[in-house]
């Protein structure tokens, strides 16, 4: 089987999860992996512990599949990372012991686990739709913004920056090196959450 070939067969199984579990836009949150997680007899094991360059791993043996999941990720992160070790218990389950970092991610079954958790958050063909209806032709920075903003998918800038250059919306590397969180201000304003913060700073007179 060629790489494409494989990438496309992951991409149809992430497809078939999310219709047998009723995922029905790219707002997957943590709760929605864990009832797949569920459904699919895979244990979550948050690790408490910093592991540089770990983000995850998937674990099969005499007491069962588990995910190890670090619990210093993010929710958007630690959504892809779920999505990620859940590849590997549905189609890797043969091996023991799967560990995922930057010392193997360019290898095909890591690309694939990639592949999976983000058609599993964000379908292709969903993510082509939307685009066309906010009239994008070309992926720029604030396009991108705004697409996750009208969207509210929980799928992470960076992992947004992949599926647009995958796709074919965006030129390779244009849409490197953008502070996505700076933009999004710079666009839309400041979060809600940071000026609750500043008043509650300023009212104890602490910060």
């Amino acid at each position: 089987m060629t790489r494409s070939a494989y990438y496309e067969e992951l991409k149809q199984l992430a497809r078939e999860v999310r219709g047998r579990y009723e995922l029905a836009t790219p707002r997957v949150s943590i709760s929605d992996l864990r009832r797949i997680y569920k459904g699919e007899d895979l244990r979550i094991d948050l690790w408490p512990h910093k592991l540089k360059n770990l983000r995850g791993a998937y674990f099969n043996d005499s007491a069962g599949a588990s995910a190890m999941i670090c619990k210093q990720l993010p929710d958007e992160p630690r959504i892809f990372t779920m999505g990620h070790e859940l590849k590997h218990h549905l189609v890797d389950s043969h091996m023991r012991v799967v560990y995922c970092d930057q010392s193997n991610e360019l290898e095909v079954i890591e690309i694939g686990a990639e592949v999976f958790s983000a058609e599993l958050i964000y379908p292709e063909d969903l993510f082509l739709a939307d685009a066309h209806r906010l009239r994008i032709v070309e992926m720029r920075p604030a396009d991108l913004v705004q697409l996750k903003r009208t969207t509210k998918t929980t799928m992470s800038y960076a992992a947004l920056v992949k599926r647009a250059t995958w796709s074919g919306l965006a030129p390779k590397g244009s849409l490197d090196g953008v502070q996505w969180k700076k933009l999004e201000e710079k666009l839309y304003g400041e979060p809600v959450y940071k000026r609750i913060q500043r008043a509650r700073c300023t009212a104890h007179t602490r910060c």
